[in-house]
């Protein structure tokens, strides 16, 4: 399946469009992971664990996007848009939304 950030494919015109796909995902960062971090932002650097967690949000919402498209019979999803937010207590979770438009090639 192709899955793109632009509304159209090069030399693969659209000849269906199925409707609006989305994924979402929300994972919690641990203490550890968040001392770690914090002792990270102090001394410079990047934060490794938070970008691994950043990853696994990203591509389990992109995962859970295909599946519903793939569902509607979709070849691709085009205009395909990422969402990061924080929620819950102190903003001690990451959301991360992923939605786009299934289509038939």
């Amino acid at each position: 399946m192709i899955i793109t950030t632009t509304p159209t494919i090069e030399n693969k015109p659209v000849t269906q469009y199925l409707g609006i796909v989305t994924g979402e995902t929300i994972i919690g960062a641990n203490i550890f992971k968040d001392f770690f971090a914090g002792i990270r932002d102090i001394v410079g650097g990047r934060s490794g664990s938070y970008e691994k967690v950043l990853r696994q949000a990203k591509d389990a919402a992109l995962k859970e996007m295909q599946e519903n498209a793939l569902s509607l019979g979709a070849e691709a999803i085009v205009a395909v848009d990422l969402d990061y937010e924080t929620v819950g207590p102190n903003g001690g979770m990451l959301m991360v939304t992923a939605s786009g438009t299934a289509v038939k090639l």
